[in-house]
């Protein structure tokens, strides 16, 4: 008589592919987020109260070179990439389409948006500029497609120097805007209510535009967490 043969163990399963459904939200959300992004950069501009630190460097940088502030931000988001390298950060989808689409929106809304001219023009567009971001940056962040290349910068320094990725954005943002204002940059009161506001508008959006989590996970792309998004406190 034969012994009884231990059951087969059962194949291992694979993550289920992300619904159609899902997927295209998420992609909505990634490039809506990342257009908007650009459009409130450059109603940021148009105030003339003071701009985000990473457009203060860039730009100061189309000050120097003649370039459009878009192309200029498409330059230093492509440089910033590079640095991913050596710190062993992988890019998504998200990361990429962050470098082009962010900067092309950005000068699209510039040839859109006269100059304003007198207070009661330039404030709202400074608050309605700091505002969209927020939601902007909610989109994105929520589609999980990535971090942009400069907060994947601080992430990727957090872990190689093992200092708090405060520190690591607190060090690297004064140093940009340092730059940017010396080569002609605009810093002002927009500087301060942006540092001071985006943290929480953007926790409130991330919130509003939360992506439910995929049952099995998700074949489709490699995908960052919106837990891990570096936000200002």
């Amino acid at each position: 008589m034969s012994e009884p043969q231990p059951p087969s163990a059962a194949p291992p399963q694979s993550p289920r592919p992300e619904r159609g459904g899902r997927l295209v939200r998420r992609l909505f959300q990634l490039y809506a987020g990342l257009a908007l992004y650009g459009v409130s950069s450059a109603l940021l501009v148009r105030a003339g109260l003071g701009l985000e630190p990473w457009n203060v460097l860039h730009q100061g940088l189309a000050e120097l070179t003649g370039l459009t502030i878009g192309v200029v931000s498409i330059i230093v988001g492509a440089v910033v990439l590079l640095l991913w390298i050596p710190l062993r950060q992988r890019p998504g989808l998200g990361t990429v389409s962050n470098v082009f689409v962010v900067g092309l929106a950005m000068d699209g809304a510039l040839a859109c948006v006269p100059d304003a001219h007198g207070l009661g023009v330039r404030i709202p567009l400074l608050l309605g500029g700091i505002v969209l971001n927020g939601a902007a940056t909610g989109l994105y962040i929520a589609a999980a497609f990535g971090p942009g290349p400069r907060d994947g910068l601080m992430t990727g320094l957090h872990r190689r120097t093992g200092r708090s990725i405060r520190l690591m954005r607190t060090a690297v943002e004064i140093a940009v805007v340092v730059t940017g204002f010396a080569l002609g940059g605009t810093i002002g009161v927009g500087t301060l209510l942006y540092a001071v506001g985006i943290g929480p508008l953007a926790q409130l959006f991330l919130k509003v535009f939360a992506v439910p989590a995929a049952p099995g996970g998700s074949t489709v792309v490699a995908t960052g967490s919106p837990r891990g998004a570096i936000l200002r406190p």
